[in-house]
């Protein structure tokens, strides 16, 4: 984290870093803008990066949040608790937010950051305005395809020298499901990559790909099903999906799921993109958030 904690990344990146204790580990997370709290979650294996372009444009009126999760990031990777699960990652933003003392946020999630978002969330709802959901999923039973051999490869014994040894992920993961490639340069993947130097660094790497809850008795599998069943609190407020959808991890059927849960959401189907969706088609999402905030005061 401190070779990296007042990185720009070329002016990619600009925004002041701030770190929060979290018990016992600095979270690093960015504050900039003032009015009403829009907390942006990134998932696996990103980091705040992922919000880059969204930033400037939703901090005009709003104040928005981007924190790193637990060995994401500019945060720290601490030893312990080793392996991270989802109910430390929930844990970390509850710290964070009750700290900072937001209220009516508008909570903005993708991919595992919708598990920890909405796992705090379910913990406090009467903080929660509005959602958007980002190509996520909260459900107990994965809902998604098949997962991907470089899944099946994290959660196997050959993992620990995959991803802490060979550091053989991020690249991969982030290349393999953008629609246009051409748009993730070398600065953006040297951006992404730049948390991870070292084994070390990669703890939360391996942990979230092992972490997917399948059956019950998986680790997180209470915490999951936790959530799943809390997501009808949320059935009346303003809900916005934004859906890449030539996503081959959550494809539509779980973006059909979120529509059964939510029916009254608005949704925003993006035929040409992928499950990272924020560098896909950037200014189609920003546009989506911008009007549903606009049109939900």
């Amino acid at each position: 984290m401190a070779v990296i904690k007042d990185e720009t990344f070329g002016g990619a990146y600009p925004y002041l870093p701030r770190f929060f204790d979290a018990g016992g580990y600095m979270m690093h997370y960015v504050d900039e803008g003032e009015g009403e709290p829009v907390l942006m979650l990134h998932g696996d294996p990103t980091w705040g990066c992922l919000w880059r372009k969204f930033i400037p444009a939703l901090s005009r009126n709003r104040r928005v949040i981007v924190p790193d999760h637990m060995g994401m990031g500019k945060s720290d990777a601490p030893e312990e608790p080793y392996p991270y699960l989802l109910r430390h990652h929930v844990a970390n933003l509850e710290s964070l937010v009750l700290a900072l003392g937001l209220s009516d946020i508008t909570l903005v999630v993708h991919d595992w950051g919708g598990p920890v978002g909405l796992g705090f969330a379910v913990r406090h709802p009467e903080l929660i305005k509005r959602l958007v959901l980002t190509n996520t999923w909260a459900f107990a039973r994965w809902p998604g395809a098949p997962f991907p051999k470089l899944v099946e490869m994290i959660r196997s014994p050959r993992g620990e020298q995959f991803v802490l040894g060979k550091n053989g992920y991020v690249a991969r993961a982030i290349a393999g499901t953008v629609n246009y490639p051409e748009k993730i340069t070398a600065e953006v993947m040297s951006a992404y990559l730049a948390p991870f130097p070292t084994p070390e660094s990669r703890r939360a790497l391996l942990c979230w790909s092992r972490d997917i809850p399948v059956n019950e008795g998986d680790a997180s599998w209470d915490e999951m099903k936790r959530i799943e069943d809390n997501l009808p609190l949320f059935a009346d407020i303003p809900a916005l999906i934004v859906w890449g959808m030539l996503d081959p991890v959550l494809p539509p059927n779980v973006l059909d799921m979120w529509k059964r849960a939510y029916p009254h959401a608005q949704v925003r189907e993006i035929p040409d993109a992928s499950h990272f969706l924020q560098e896909d088609a950037p200014d189609k999402v920003i546009g989506a958030i911008e009007e549903f905030l606009r049109g939900s005061v």
